[in-house]
């Protein structure tokens, strides 16, 4: 494979030094154009690059339906290519073209991803951030004539983007009330039995000063510690959760205000539960002290079961609604 992908540069280099020596009615006439629309379409960014390097008055070129490399690339999503745009000399003129449909740039990010590419999105929600993401990106880059230019369909960008992003956006509101729903049950659950472990305290009360038994021990300070952060976190879950139900649900909602509810929620949830298994273990180490370790420690083992489970369950979507977020921007503005 590295043999292969050597001989292929080595063709490529010298496609392109042919290239430099073609005029444009002899590029026009050739497959050059084609297979350049092909590579944007398939995301071969190496050939784009080469070959806007040999004949940088490529970028201009137009395909059956009048679109230019770069409209091509947001229709089908190739950010690296798309970066490309901040490369050109004349990158003006590439983001004032309009295809034979009237539709310009900022069209081509309002039409909605190809479903099997989009899928490899996890979430309707996250794929419709991925959505608004592109539509921002391009909507920075375009210029102001392009906001309110109709297409043959009379649809400004925006209305384009709305149309064809209905679907998604009821099957994002969808998941994100099922997600919120559910994990409200276990955090208003969590909350119910912390708050009641706070006046039941492990060892009882002492009857002549109503103090707890075992208020100088060092393991009833960890009780009491991790009850009060399991209770406030659980409590902070359930009202980012809230949150979330009861948003109002735009489009714009779904580009940070809903995921950072979602992460913080997540997240505080994730402490909870944990924070619940260490008030347990401490309780259980109170009472038993050292007369019966083995049985505190098989107990403390079996806490840590379903910590487990949810870190194994819900921390991947965590760390991913994170990286969709606040990660660097798929878009290399330095291309």
């Amino acid at each position: 494979m590295k043999l292969v992908h050597i001989q292929t540069s080595e063709l490529l280099r010298r496609m392109c030094e042919e290239i430099k020596k073609l005029d444009e009615t002899q590029i026009s006439r050739s497959d050059i154009i084609p297979a350049l629309f092909h590579a944007v379409k398939m995301g071969n960014f190496e050939f784009v690059q080469s070959i806007l390097k040999s004949s940088p008055d490529l970028v201009e070129a137009g395909n059956s339906a009048g679109r230019n490399i770069f409209m091509v690339a947001i229709y089908h999503r190739q950010a690296k290519i798309f970066s490309l745009i901040h490369g050109v000399g004349s990158k003006l003129r590439a983001t004032n073209c309009v295809d034979q449909y009237t539709n310009n740039m900022l069209h081509m990010a309002g039409f909605l991803f190809p479903r099997p590419q989009l899928d490899r999105i996890s979430g309707a929600a996250l794929q419709m951030q991925r959505e608004l993401q592109w539509f921002k990106e391009v909507e920075s880059v375009v210029p102001p004539w392009t906001y309110g230019h109709t297409n043959s369909e009379f649809l400004t960008p925006r209305q384009l983007f709305t149309r064809d992003h209905k679907q998604l956006l009821s099957d994002g509101e969808k998941w994100m009330k099922e997600t919120a729903t559910s994990c409200t049950v276990v955090g208003a659950l969590i909350v119910t039995i912390m708050f009641a472990a706070t006046f039941t305290v492990p060892g009882g009360n002492d009857e002549s000063t109503g103090y707890p038994k075992f208020l100088d021990d060092k393991t009833f300070t960890v009780f009491i510690i991790s009850d009060a952060i399991s209770l406030f976190s659980s409590t902070t879950s359930v009202l980012m959760f809230l949150g979330i139900l009861t948003s109002t649900y735009a489009e714009d909602d779904f580009l940070k205000s809903l995921p950072k509810k979602l992460m913080i929620g997540l997240g505080t949830l994730f402490l909870s539960i944990a924070a619940m298994m260490i008030s347990f273990c401490a309780a259980v180490s109170v009472m038993l002290d050292d007369k019966k370790s083995w049985v505190g420690f098989f107990i403390i083992s079996l806490a840590s079961i379903p910590v487990t489970l949810f870190v194994l369950m819900q921390f991947p979507l965590l760390i991913e609604i994170y990286l969709s977020t606040y990660r660097s921007s798929i878009f290399n503005r330095k291309a």
